[in-house]
């Protein structure tokens, strides 16, 4: 595998980081490394999910006790404004009699207490992409993933996910181990901002067919699947209303007309203009829920529109109203929102995505509905 070099920065010229779901794997690693070999690493090797990178990571200490190992490491999130940067994640190693690894919450680390998030209710706030990590830890050094508890804990994490969204999401006692990279991408705002300004006028100067927002990875794969091209494919994060304005903005300087903007991503976000929230991120907008409410009660499916008020997360509606027809009537009303912004795209079309990339409404027929 080739190392991952984060003092090479980013796109945007920013520090890139690791995530928490990294930082346990590597203290999961140290800790056990301790507990077979009697040994105190001050530097692992963690391999990251793209299967083709590992990661170098220090770490803060090791030590044994009565019952296992435990190790910490310190979060760098490099220049991304996060809550977690500068926060000690720390894992303790305790054998199970040979059961299945298990993932658990230690002090700092939340528990899953509502429904709609990609872990159980009752387990520990630890996303499906970091337990893979974990696991993988114990089946590296073992050559086989059972025969341990591996429980996550982060020093002052309870304090720290008051910064985050955790209690409005039910996940209660500390913060959230995220990830699906492994590597934290900066995205500080005026620089990101100038980012995205730069890569729009870049994807206009060919004149194209069409261009693609994506507030992430979902809808980049949809885009790439239809055939649309990585320069035409802007990765917007939260700046809604900004990367539309740059849109509409580059091309009336140059006097033209671009055929079709391809929207496409996760509800979650994407619904939040029907609020009237341009800039999606948590911390400077509400939660879509309301939104789609609102288009339920606009249509046949107003008995539903309370559920939808009351759920824990936009993805636990996603993932239980499977009605393309619904899914539709969002995608078009958040097409129609957008369109007013950027007059100078002929259409806009937005596509809606679960977290397990299952389409929900029209990118169930592709590209052309």
């Amino acid at each position: 595998m080739k190392r991952f070099d984060l003092t090479v920065p980013a796109g945007n010229g920013l520090r890139r980081g690791r995530t928490t779901g990294t930082c346990a794997a590597a203290a999961a690693r140290a800790a056990l490394h301790l507990l077979l070999h009697g040994e105190t690493l001050r530097e692992v090797d963690v391999p990251l999910p793209d299967g083709e990178h590992v990661l170098a990571v220090p770490v803060q200490d090791a030590a044994l006790d009565g019952t296992g190992a435990r190790a910490s490491v310190l979060k760098d999130g490099g220049d991304d404004p996060d809550a977690t940067h500068g926060a000690t994640i720390w894992a303790h190693v305790t054998p199970n009699a040979g059961g299945p690894v298990r993932c658990l919450a230690g002090e700092g680390v939340g528990t899953v207490t509502a429904p709609g998030l990609q872990v159980a209710i009752g387990e520990a706030a630890i996303n499906p992409v970091p337990r893979r990590m974990l696991r993988q830890a114990v089946e590296d050094l073992t050559g086989d993933a059972a025969g341990y508890d591996v429980t996550v804990g982060c020093v002052d994490g309870e304090r720290i996910a008051r910064r985050t969204f955790n209690p409005k999401l039910g996940i209660l006692g500390g913060i959230s181990i995220l990830g699906t990279t492994g590597i934290v991408e900066p995205m500080s705002l005026e620089a990101y901002m100038a980012s995205v300004e730069v890569y729009v006028r870049v994807a206009l100067g060919v004149q194209p067919d069409v261009m693609a927002f994506t507030p992430g990875r979902l809808g980049r794969d949809f885009a790439r699947s239809l055939g649309v091209g990585d320069r035409q494919i802007i990765q917007i994060s939260n700046f809604v209303g900004f990367s539309l304005d740059a849109a509409q903005t580059c091309l009336n300087e140059r006097q033209q007309e671009l055929p079709l903007l391809l929207v496409a991503g996760h509800p979650a976000k994407l619904a939040k203009v029907l609020n009237g929230d341009w800039d999606t991120h948590s911390q400077r907008s509400g939660m879509a829920m309301n939104a789609l409410a609102d288009v339920a009660v606009s249509g046949p499916w107003q008995q539903d529109a309370a559920r939808m008020r009351g759920a824990n997360t936009v993805e636990e509606i996603a993932m239980t109203y499977d009605h393309p027809d619904f899914w539709r009537a969002v995608e078009s009303r958040v097409a129609a929102t957008m369109h007013a912004r950027v007059p100078r795209a002929r259409e806009v079309r937005v596509r809606l995505f679960a977290m397990n990339g299952r389409a929900l409404g029209a990118a169930h027929t592709g590209f052309g509905a």
